[in-house]
């Protein structure tokens, strides 16, 4: 492994911290080997050499088509309501209009685009219809790339969600539970099940050895009442005195941003079992819906930044949830009022849950831009994000014109944004992604119904 990528560890009992990039342990030669690995091809990789980062985040039920749409096309087009709060990275991101999921339209099957649009959101396959254990999807785009690069990072990828786990069961209209709690597919019959409780992927990022042994040092720390800090503050300060004044800065911003989480964390789990709509959540979930989200963006950017994982998935909401928003006195369930009938005060309440949403992905894209890889640029700019949801206009369970962020640089040089990208006929949403496998460095010569790459990303 290039010894830019060889990360290092702080270990204590139970405990195993990797730790972002530190110049002061990089090798001199080490960023021009990472330089001549990415020339050479090999996947994952920027052009400076770099982790390339993947990742798709997921919103449901659609949006307010309303304040969704843009006015005007290229880089002169004008942000409507929905878009305001991650405006200010403009030039960072790209906006697709006419991309479709044909796959998640009816097509014969009768009702379930709910269930339809989460299946379909990153394999671009239509899901066998059944309620049994015979379910059939096909492999998602994330578990393509996973399998190209994930030999270079401890985890192949990462799979959140705020949602509790369902694998079975029956859901919407007649299909499975696993097409509609599941964005990642390992393969056609295989979901890979998404981690919802905060606590659990905390010990799976900063715990250490088998999960059996994670277990065991939790349980440690949780009855000495300690930090997991304290079983790694021998080894990280003897690793500081080997550090200059710039990464030790970075070193300690680091493991507080670590502790931070952890509180949290802890505090979530003081409050007990919170209720979820209709699914009880797990212990360490706040009660808050947006704590939880923001506590999953910060281990997923802390992941990144340490090259834990370079492929991830995050579902904040499944398709078809009616969770209520309270909090910004829309008491009403989501799923209920998406089907607004043109109603004026349905379509003002979709509006303000749209809001709500684009502030956490506005969160996410702030958060990747503070962090810095060895190369000194953002991990946003080495990485290619996906925002969006597997319908547009609820209402109408409309499966194209896709509401579809692309954020990132993927290393610069590869996308062209600040623009916003009006495709005009419907354009597979596969074929995005094909183009987006190859700018990883992952040749496909198709994807789920791709019908061939894009042509300018």
């Amino acid at each position: 492994m290039n010894s830019l990528h060889r990360r290092h560890f702080l270990r204590g009992i139970g405990a195993g911290i990797a730790l972002p990039t530190l110049h002061s342990l990089i090798p001199s030669r080490a960023l021009a080997e990472a330089a001549k690995a990415a020339e050479a091809g090999k996947a994952g990789l920027t052009a400076s050499g770099m982790p390339m980062r993947m990742a798709f985040l997921y919103h449901p039920n659609g949006v307010n088509p309303d304040k969704w749409k843009l006015t005007g096309t290229g880089k002169e087009y004008q942000f409507n309501e929905t878009q305001k709060p991650f405006a200010k990275f403009k030039n960072d991101f790209q906006i697709y209009t006419g991309l479709e999921h044909k796959n998640g339209t009816a097509g014969g099957d009768g009702g379930g685009d709910h269930a339809r649009a989460n299946a379909t959101f990153l394999t671009g396959v239509r899901p066998f219809k059944t309620a049994g254990a015979d379910i059939k999807l096909g492999i998602s785009v994330d578990q393509v790339a996973a399998n190209a690069v994930g030999d270079q990072t401890r985890f192949s990828s990462l799979e959140l969600s705020c949602d509790g786990v369902r694998k079975s069961g029956v859901c919407d209209s007649g299909y499975s539970c696993a097409y509609q709690f599941n964005l990642s597919w390992r393969s056609d019959t295989t979901p890979m099940t998404p981690e919802s409780n905060p606590r659990l992927v905390f010990e799976r990022l900063f715990g250490a050895g088998s999960k059996e042994e994670r277990a065991r040092g939790y349980q440690m720390r949780q009855q000495r009442q300690r930090s997991i800090l304290d079983f790694i503050m021998e080894d990280a300060n003897t690793l500081e005195k080997q550090l200059g004044n710039n990464d030790r800065l970075k070193l300690d911003e680091y493991l507080t941003g670590v502790r931070e989480i952890e509180q949290r964390i802890e505090k979530a789990e003081r409050f007990g079992v919170p209720a979820d709509p209709g699914v009880a959540a797990p212990d360490g979930t706040p009660d808050n819906y947006e704590e939880h989200i923001r506590l999953m963006m910060d281990m997923l950017v802390m992941a990144f930044e340490t090259d834990s994982t370079r492929v991830a998935s995050f579902l904040l909401a499944h398709d078809g949830s009616n969770r209520s928003f309270k909090e910004i006195g829309v008491p009403d369930g989501h799923h209920t009022i998406s089907h607004h009938q043109n109603e004026a005060e349905n379509l003002a309440k979709l509006a303000k849950i749209d809001l709500f949403y684009s502030r956490q992905f506005a969160y996410f894209l702030e958060k990747l831009n503070e962090k810095k890889d060895a190369d000194g640029k953002s991990i946003l700019h080495n990485s290619m994000i996906v925002w969006g949801g597997g319908l547009f206009d609820p209402n109408r369970h409309q499966h194209n014109q896709l509401p579809i962020v692309l954020a990132g640089h993927a290393g610069g040089g590869r996308f062209q944004n600040g623009r916003h990208n009006d495709l005009g006929s419907d354009t597979p949403m596969s074929n995005l992604y094909l183009s987006l496998l190859d700018t990883m460095g992952v040749k496909q010569d198709s994807f789920g119904d791709s019908t061939g790459p894009m042509k300018t990303i």
